[in-house]
């Protein structure tokens, strides 16, 4: 489900630590949040799950970014 809309994700935008990682975490805290996948308005090399990006005022609201209800199994 890439190419829709960007999706907020909880990542702080920043480095990654160095070296190989699994799900690799950003910093603690920061002026911007990750989003993720490419939207309606990016070319085709842009709509993929690895294509991460920030945007600048996690509270706004805009028509290229949203983001996805995920229910854990087995979370109430």
């Amino acid at each position: 489900m890439h190419g829709n809309v960007w999706e907020w994700c909880q990542d702080w935008y920043g480095d990654y630590p160095g070296g190989m990682a699994v799900d690799p975490q950003g910093p603690a805290s920061g002026p911007t949040r990750v989003i993720h996948g490419g939207s309606w308005n990016d070319s085709a090399r842009g709509c993929r799950s690895a294509d991460r990006n920030y945007y600048d005022y996690p509270g706004c609201c805009d028509s290229v970014i949203g983001f996805r209800v995920v229910l854990a199994q087995g979370q109430p």
